[in-house]
């Protein structure tokens, strides 16, 4: 596994593996049709395609967690 972080990052580091949708659902504690929405309707973590099959690298999910980070519903307001 390689650390492409940098050592300020306050992101976990994870192993970047590719998970299907139902697997990435999980990680992000969404339901599987809603990842499916944002893949058609923008909004959703970056997603791979291998010919039908669709992959979510794991780093990517860690990135879209911490960049839907929210402290609280004035921050989310303000932005």
């Amino acid at each position: 596994m390689y650390n492409i972080l940098p050592p300020s990052c306050p992101m976990p580091v994870v192993e970047d593996r590719m998970v299907d949708t139902h697997e990435a659902a999980r990680i992000l504690g969404l339901k599987a049709g809603t990842l499916r929405k944002q893949r058609v309707y923008g909004g959703g973590p970056m997603f791979h395609k291998f010919g039908k099959a669709v992959r979510y690298s794991t780093l990517e999910l860690a990135k879209y967690k911490a960049a839907t980070r929210v402290a609280s519903p004035s921050e989310h307001w303000a932005a």
